[in-house]
Protein backbone atom coordinates (compact mmCIF):
# COMPACT_ATOMS: atom_id res chain seq x y z
CA UNK A 1 0.00 0.00 0.00
CA UNK A 2 2.74 2.60 1.28
CA UNK A 3 4.66 1.74 -2.07
CA UNK A 4 1.59 2.93 -4.27
CA UNK A 5 1.46 5.97 -2.26
CA UNK A 6 5.18 6.60 -3.42
CA UNK A 7 4.38 6.27 -6.85
CA UNK A 8 1.34 8.53 -7.02
CA UNK A 9 3.25 11.24 -5.65
CA UNK A 10 5.97 10.71 -7.84
CA UNK A 11 3.47 11.20 -10.73
CA UNK A 12 1.85 14.65 -9.54
CA UNK A 13 5.69 15.95 -9.88
CA UNK A 14 6.15 14.74 -13.22
CA UNK A 15 2.74 16.31 -13.94
CA UNK A 16 4.38 19.78 -12.65
CA UNK A 17 7.47 19.48 -14.25
CA UNK A 18 5.63 18.59 -17.60
CA UNK A 19 3.42 21.77 -16.92
CA UNK A 20 6.65 23.90 -16.19
CA UNK A 21 7.72 23.05 -19.59
CA UNK A 22 4.58 23.55 -21.49
CA UNK A 23 4.27 26.94 -19.65
CA UNK A 24 8.16 27.95 -20.74
CA UNK A 25 7.15 27.01 -24.31
CA UNK A 26 3.55 28.26 -24.60
CA UNK A 27 4.42 31.97 -22.94
CA UNK A 28 4.85 33.70 -25.95
CA UNK A 29 2.77 32.23 -28.50
CA UNK A 30 -0.44 31.08 -26.49
CA UNK A 31 -0.87 32.48 -23.23
CA UNK A 32 -4.51 31.44 -22.58
CA UNK A 33 -2.85 28.09 -22.54
CA UNK A 34 -0.06 28.94 -20.56
CA UNK A 35 -1.95 30.05 -17.64
CA UNK A 36 -4.03 27.11 -17.70
CA UNK A 37 -0.90 25.08 -17.41
CA UNK A 38 -0.01 27.60 -14.47
CA UNK A 39 -2.61 26.20 -12.56
CA UNK A 40 -2.06 22.59 -13.26
CA UNK A 41 1.41 23.27 -11.88
CA UNK A 42 0.29 25.04 -9.04
CA UNK A 43 -2.19 22.14 -7.93
CA UNK A 44 0.33 19.26 -9.16
CA UNK A 45 2.86 20.34 -6.63
CA UNK A 46 0.57 21.29 -3.92
CA UNK A 47 -1.14 17.91 -4.69
CA UNK A 48 2.98 16.02 -4.51
CA UNK A 49 2.96 17.99 -0.51
CA UNK A 50 -0.47 16.71 0.42
CA UNK A 51 0.52 13.02 -0.58
CA UNK A 52 3.75 13.40 0.34
CA UNK A 53 2.43 14.01 4.08
CA UNK A 54 0.13 11.65 3.60
CA UNK A 55 2.18 9.17 3.38
CA UNK A 56 4.52 9.95 6.04
CA UNK A 57 1.61 10.10 8.60
CA UNK A 58 0.48 6.69 7.43
CA UNK A 59 4.02 5.19 7.83
CA UNK A 60 4.09 6.58 10.96
CA UNK A 61 0.71 5.40 12.02
CA UNK A 62 1.89 2.04 11.12
CA UNK A 63 5.23 2.35 12.58
CA UNK A 64 3.66 3.12 16.27
CA UNK A 65 1.11 0.67 15.99
CA UNK A 66 3.51 -2.46 15.37
CA UNK A 67 5.93 -1.57 18.27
Amino acid sequence: MIKILRYTEYIYLIIAIFSCYRIYTDWNTDRQNAYLFVFFAVVSIGMFIFRRNYRRKFEKRQRDSKQ
